[in-house]
């Protein structure tokens, strides 16, 4: 735990209220857009704020949900809740164990010290991931935004009935199968339950049925004439009025945060007129209560399609708190500790998942905030989380009445802000290479799996990468060349002696030209020297490219000399006995002058 330093305790004190106030909103919102309701949001911010400032390794970082990390926890929760039919009280003892399991991973990641090879994430990767986190959030909001609900259409929810009676007939059938009780001759419990079903039951399953297939940013986009043509104008109005204020406020003064002044004047209006709005799910009162389902209520089958999932947010998370704490080290001239930020991000996450919190991360917005209200150490952090209990404590039923529209119109600004408009505008004049990488990543992870399009994203630009350095590696390496020029030390060579020339690593990137070695040898030369003294490094591709032309040319009845062997290559020839078993060591020399020796003497 590391110690608290009370020097500027007025300051950091002030810094962590702006924070907390400016948290809230956004909390609430992030907890809305995940599935799991405002509480799970405000939970999350309470927790991960407190603990990751409380044990991290950078002083002024504030932390709670963030746009990236709620959209990867929206593919766990998502998934999940339609896996156990639609039932949020069965899913959520697996959805936080996931959750739970990703901040002992970022524990984990801080532990070995993986804190210092964040920066080695390409950018095109990182910049396409940002953008579609947007585009996920702006299109998931603008059902909510205009007041229209799928599962509460009941013209589209009575198309999904016929499916639903199929789904629950399958799960008798499944029930009984599990049970032993299904038995082909005997079906007459079987048809009686089938009989039993009830109209509640086929709505119940329709409407789940329908909320995923309306679900994501295809499913936002095949039913958005649906939603349009069953607007809310109201919710329409109270989300509409909130970004304007977002915007507009903004050029007003910075010094009050404009997401607060849109929750409280468009949330106060509505309930002010006591107009018919929508609201948010209501906020548990008292304290947050530790959820010990996780440990007795969860299915190891249910958790573990997800665990890649889990690092994938742990990978994100990591990213994310790494980048802020850049951010709030150039703005406070400081040095964050990686990996320690990493261990403090994951005790967070994990006791946040425990009280049924949503993930979270390093937040910059809310980082910068805190510095200039005048935070400068730790505390600041701790007294963002409490303030937010402190609200959670006193205001829970007020902000129950919330309007829903208001949350979905703070989003979508949210999506527009995550946007990486830099990496987009520099599409004309980044390498065809990077935009391919980062338009990959982006269409992936809006339209298919955001954990599935980065490691995509990732494989292409590592191979990308490869290539490159391979080819500019090769460019300035002699291997390929065709025609052999001497150099300066190489006079009076006999005629039926042959140097070959290697200059550069010999790695997977140069192994083809280097295997058109035999063939470049003229017939007449009987002894070919290899001159190694430039040759730095050597793979597993290289040596057995290596041993590949060795063995031809030794069935050949040529003689090979090794010449000025490095220590690394020399090790890598031994290790699978090219040398002494192919070339004896009489046949290997720390100069041209000794091997031209040799040539004489052998020939004589």
């Amino acid at each position: 735990m590391n110690k608290l330093n009370f020097s500027n305790f007025k300051g950091d004190i002030f810094g962590g209220l702006t924070a907390g106030i400016v948290a809230l909103p956004l909390a609430l919102a992030f907890g809305v857009s995940s599935g799991l309701g405002p509480s799970a949001g405000l939970y999350g911010a309470i927790f991960v704020s407190f603990f990751a400032a409380l044990f991290g390794g950078t002083e002024t970082q504030i932390s709670g949900p963030t746009a990236p990390m709620t959209a990867v926890s929206m593919v766990v929760i998502g998934g999940l809740i339609a896996s156990f039919n639609g039932d949020i009280s069965k899913a959520l003892p697996s959805i936080l164990t996931i959750f739970m399991l990703s901040g002992l991973m970022q524990i984990g990641l801080g532990l070995i010290g993986f804190g210092k090879y964040i920066k080695y994430i390409p950018y095109p990767v990182v910049s396409g991931f940002m953008t579609a986190i947007g585009v996920i959030i702006i299109l998931t909001q603008i059902s909510p935004a205009i007041g229209y609900y799928p599962k509460e259409d009941i013209e589209f929810v009575n198309q999904f009935k016929p499916q639903a009676e199929e789904i629950i007939f399958e799960n008798i059938i499944n029930e009984e199968m599990k049970q032993g009780t299904l038995v082909l001759e005997e079906i007459t419990e079987t048809v009686r339950r089938a009989q039993s079903i009830t109209e509640e039951q086929i709505l119940r399953e329709s409407k789940v049925l329908a909320g995923t297939e309306a679900s994501g940013v295809i499913g936002s986009i095949r039913f958005l004439f649906n939603a349009i043509g069953n607007i809310n104008f109201l919710e329409f109005f109270l989300a509409f009025g909130t970004i304007i204020i977002i915007y507009g406020f903004k050029k007003i003064t910075v010094a009050i945060p404009s997401t607060l002044v849109a929750l409280v004047f468009m949330s106060g209006f509505a309930i002010i007129f006591n107009l018919d709005y929508r609201t948010i799910e209501t906020i548990p009162s008292g304290l947050p209560i530790p959820n010990f389902k996780i440990f007795s209520e969860y299915s190891m089958s249910n958790i573990s399609p997800y665990i890649f999932t889990a690092l994938t947010l742990a990978l994100l998370g990591a990213i994310d708190s790494l980048l802020t704490s850049v951010v709030a080290d150039n703005m406070t001239k400081t040095k964050h500790k990686p990996n320690k930020e990493l261990i403090g991000q994951g005790i967070g996450n994990t006791i946040g998942a425990l009280f049924g919190g949503i993930p979270g991360a390093g937040a910059t917005i809310r980082t910068v905030v805190n510095i200039n209200a005048g935070g400068k150490t730790r505390i600041s952090g701790m007294v963002a989380g409490m303030i937010l209990l402190v609200i959670l404590l006193a205001l829970g039923p007020i902000a129950s009445m919330i309007p829903a529209a208001v949350l979905a119109g703070i989003l979508i600004t949210v999506g527009f802000g995550v946007m990486d408009y830099k990496g987009l505008k520099a599409i004309p004049y980044m390498p065809k290479t990077e935009v391919a990488i980062m338009l990959i990543v982006l269409v992936l992870s809006s339209v298919w799996n955001l954990v599935y399009a980065v490691g995509i994203g990732l494989v292409i630009a590592s191979l990308m990468f490869m290539k490159k350095i391979g080819d500019l590696t090769t460019a300035k390496s002699s291997i390929s060349l065709l025609k052999e020029t001497a150099w300066q030390d190489e006079v009076n060579i006999p005629k039926k002696v042959f140097i070959k020339h290697i200059d550069g690593p010999l790695f997977f990137g140069s192994t083809s030209d280097f295997q058109q070695l035999a063939k470049q040898i003229p017939e007449e030369a009987d002894v070919i020297i290899i001159r190694l003294e430039k040759m730095p490094y050597m793979d597993q591709s290289g040596l057995y490219a290596m041993e590949d032309v060795l063995v031809d040319l030794v069935a050949s009845n040529k003689k090979v000399l090794l010449v000025n062997l490095i220590e690394q290559p020399m090790y890598m020839l031994e290790r699978i006995d090219i040398i002494p078993d192919l070339i004896p060591k009489s046949q290997v020399f720390s100069s041209l002058d000794e091997s031209l020796a040799w040539v004489k003497k052998y020939y004589n």
